[in-house]
């Protein structure tokens, strides 16, 4: 029974590792690189890739051939909607039963609370996800082909949308975004597939079916709402740390100034793409932004770090001790103490996960602390966003940063709960007051 609870964890995790090794095989053949590629930069590639983070050990847009580009693209669609979606897919065309063994490996790679209904949750996000790339790759082409011919811009435009939607934050250009910094069509395509990326399938789906904010989940309800406010309050606070700085916005009329700053505020918490150069940010904004990745986007989605719910939740369980009330309630509905107890896990088991990969990058790099910290954040929230440090990294920390962004994939929690031995207690001890605060 123990070894059946921790099943899906462990197989997520050997599920997770095979693909990252099968995806560095293939970007090491001669036929997926236009220069010399290390086997380290190979899997560091292949793992920031597959757990759609964006970090760049080399340029990929002139590192990688077109089949190696490819080979990057598939990594990315796979880790962004999950390799078990695409093997459900796969057993629903073949006619093949799906059975309470695979459903609750996919209840556990998609987030969800129970595994009813799993498998309708991954058709229609299959379908959802291919349909709304292609609609923003469409539009994204109405600037880029012009730019870039037919082919060559169509191709821009439908790698960046894969990527953008999965938040992976990989751009086949040497400066990201930052040439497309001025652009509205760019800003609006690539935010807004960020955004319906970051929000989660499950927030998709009930917003879908439900067209009334009153009968949306709890879930969906914090979800919009705090996604919303987030963005706003970041587009709002970038643009004010940022406005003076000549080497980011600061020379850039007005409206672009805007355009940029809201880019960067979607872009931060979970995508890592970036239309400003983030090694001259001020040091004020590179904390900021930290603050924002280690929160991320929704729970269910292609995003990483604690996961939005999870810093509300923990934000409500602040104010109702502040307020000296007894019961956590969000939109009229109570959270039950044990979602409290677990948000705290995750937050404690996430800080110390950073903390532990800021101290070992310290440790192998004679570096600034801050873009050190901002990197190892980066990782571990799969963001994917650098203070153009990535690239100049030895070795054993480009290590540290492929164990973080595995980690922050499979999520702590779930690496605890597969090798913790739970045990069930038939017997309560006293209770006794503990000193706090």
């Amino acid at each position: 029974m123990k070894r059946k609870h921790f099943e899906p964890a462990a197989i997520l995790l050997i599920i997770y590792l095979s693909a990252i090794l099968l995806g560095t095989l293939l970007l090491k053949l001669p036929v997926s690189e236009d220069g010399p590629l290390s086997w380290t930069d190979a899997f560091f590639t292949a793992t920031s890739a597959y757990t759609v983070t964006g970090l760049a050990v080399v340029d990929t847009g002139t590192e990688f051939t077109l089949f190696g580009e490819l080979v990057i693209l598939l990594l990315i669609q796979m880790g962004g909607l999950g390799i078990m979606s695409f093997s459900v897919i796969v057993f629903i065309l073949l006619g093949r039963r799906i059975g309470i063994k695979q459903r609750l490996v996919v209840q556990q790679a998609l987030g969800q609370l129970h595994f009813g209904g799993v498998i309708r949750l991954v058709r229609n996000l299959l379908l959802f996800s291919v349909a709304i790339e292609l609609i923003v790759a469409c539009f994204l082409a109405i600037d880029w082909v012009p730019q870039y011919g037919a082919a060559k811009g169509m191709y821009y435009s439908i790698f960046h949308a894969v990527s953008a939607f999965n938040n992976a934050g990989f751009g086949l250009w040497p400066d990201n975004m930052m040439q497309h910094a001025d652009s509205l069509i760019v800003t609006i395509g690539i935010t807004s597939l960020i955004i319906l990326g970051g929000l989660g399938f499950t927030v998709l789906v009930d917003v879908y079916e439900h067209r009334s904010f009153r009968k949306w989940s709890l879930h969906t309800k914090i979800m919009i709402t705090a996604t919303a406010g987030l963005n706003i309050f970041a587009f709002i606070m970038i643009y004010l740390l940022e406005h003076g700085n000549l080497s980011t916005i600061g020379a850039m009329p007005l409206f672009d100034q805007l355009q940029a700053s809201w880019f960067q505020a979607v872009t931060t918490r979970t995508a890592g793409f970036n239309s400003i150069d983030m090694g001259e940010i001020h040091s004020q904004t590179a904390f900021f932004m930290m603050i924002l990745m280690f929160i991320g986007a929704g729970s269910s989605s292609t995003a990483g770090g604690i996961k939005l719910t999870t810093f509300i939740v923990m934000a409500a369980a602040m104010i109702t001790y502040v307020q000296g009330k007894k019961d956590i309630t969000l939109f009229y509905r109570t959270i039950k103490p044990e979602y409290v107890i677990r948000v705290l896990s995750i937050t404690m088991i996430a800080f110390f996960t950073v903390i532990t990969g800021t101290f070992l990058l310290n440790v192998a790099e004679d570096k600034p602390f801050l873009p050190l910290m901002f990197e190892a954040v980066s990782a571990f929230a799969t963001v994917g966003l650098s203070m153009n440090l990535t690239p100049t990294l030895s070795d054993p920390s480009k290590w540290i940063l492929i164990m973080l962004m595995i980690l922050g994939k499979v999520g702590p929690l779930s690496l605890v709960y597969m090798i913790a031995k739970r045990r069930e207690c038939h017997f309560k001890y006293p209770s006794e007051d503990v000193l706090t605060g």
